[in-house]
């Protein structure tokens, strides 16, 4: 019975944890990609999270676009992007509490992209 009780306690301790991660995982973050140019876009994403819902908006070059189906489990998210040409730009990353980071990969018609994002802090 004790051993029921420890499980229960630990796994509701978990859950608490996990939600708070996700709260903390709202706001605006950015970072950059290199294209195979060699040109560096900076990106910024302004998250909001809804229990699994990731709502917000993304802007690259003074374009801003809406990020659309989002979903966050635990740390990792996904979500798309559709540009101002009618391309839609999947998302999957996975959020870093104790660093406060996001690792994010992009897929741009096939070409696979990697960033960090870096909370933004408006002070």
């Amino acid at each position: 019975m004790k051993k029921k009780i420890f499980i229960a306690a630990a796994l509701f301790c978990f859950v608490t944890v996990c939600m708070a991660a996700i709260a903390d995982f709202s706001g605006k973050w950015r970072g950059s990609v290199t294209t195979p140019d060699g040109n560096e876009v900076v990106l910024t994403y302004t998250f909001k999270i809804d229990g699994d819902k990731l709502t917000g908006t993304g802007e690259s070059q003074d374009h801003e676009v809406t990020i659309d189906s989002g979903k966050v489990s635990g740390n990792e998210f996904k979500f798309s992007v559709t540009n101002s040409q009618g391309i839609v730009i999947p998302h999957k990353g996975k959020y870093y509490p104790a660093a406060d980071t996001c690792g994010i990969d992009l897929d741009f018609q096939g070409t696979m992209f990697h960033t960090t994002l870096k909370r933004v802090t408006d002070k």
